[in-house]
């Protein structure tokens, strides 16, 4: 349970220090902290969702082809280091099952309506609740396309910079939360989200003084490759509420 001074921590493409980043290994790793939620990226390879955050071969696999000319299956077949297989969202969903919050951020073109047919059969065949989810993406437009598809699941935008309006992108999408870079987080995109009625979540937050920062402007919670540095500053913050709500003692046992 939240106090208003602890932070949502989202494991930020699962524990990518733990193992590679995005796997079943890396999410499973994040799952053994009391973490609220985990981040992952999609992207529609021939028509199937893939979880990986790069467009393009090369940094993790071997070769150069764009995701996006690939068939699903020859990438499937690929070993990832510590021997995974890039996993499917399906397969995420049914790892993470109703233990944390899954954010899914689309990254690629034409995943919204995908991404909504997955969503709705898992949650019909395995009784999962909408407000679980949260779909998150730089392409305001198929956040729009999810609102109209799937309107039941929460939808988050994610802004690179701070626009002249601030926040005010998020109305038109009636977004649940506004995800900031920490390159550009300010106090003031901050405040007017929270106006607004948007949550503000900041990325990505692995260093003790960008945690301070990101608190002093309110942030509502943050996505990390760290969930240990994250879970260590909400039970400090926890303790010190619960040691002001103990009543004092006076002198001769009378309460202070």
């Amino acid at each position: 349970m939240h106090t208003t001074d602890t932070l949502f921590c989202f494991a930020h493409r699962g524990y990518p220090k733990r193992a590679t980043e995005n796997t079943l290994q890396a999410i499973t790793h994040a799952l053994e902290f009391d973490i609220d939620g985990v981040e992952i990226d999609v992207w529609n390879v021939g028509g199937e969702l893939i979880v990986k955050h790069d467009r393009r071969l090369g940094r993790l696999l071997a070769g150069q082809e764009l995701l996006t000319d690939m068939a699903p299956a020859a990438l499937r077949q690929m070993l990832l280091p510590g021997g995974e297989q890039v996993p499917t969202l399906r397969e995420v969903l049914e790892l993470v099952g109703n233990n944390v919050q899954l954010n899914i951020e689309l990254k690629g073109p034409n995943c919204a309506a995908l991404a909504a047919k997955e969503l709705e059969s898992y949650i019909r065949d395995n009784g999962a609740t909408y407000e679980q989810y949260l779909i998150s993406s730089f392409d305001h437009r198929q956040i729009h396309e999810c609102m109209k598809l799937i309107p039941q699941v929460r939808r988050g935008v994610l802004i690179d910079g701070v626009p002249l309006d601030l926040a005010a992108c998020g109305e038109p999408l009636q977004a649940y939360s506004i995800h900031l870079s920490l390159d550009f987080v300010c106090p003031e995109i901050i405040a007017d989200g929270h106006r607004r009625g948007f949550k503000s979540y900041v990325f990505t937050v692995n260093h003790p003084h960008d945690l301070s920062l990101v608190v002093a402007m309110n942030a509502d919670g943050v996505f990390t490759d760290e969930p240990q540095l994250i879970m260590d500053y909400n039970s400090a913050k926890t303790a010190e509420v619960m040691a002001l709500q103990v009543e004092p003692v006076g002198k001769f046992g009378e309460a202070g």
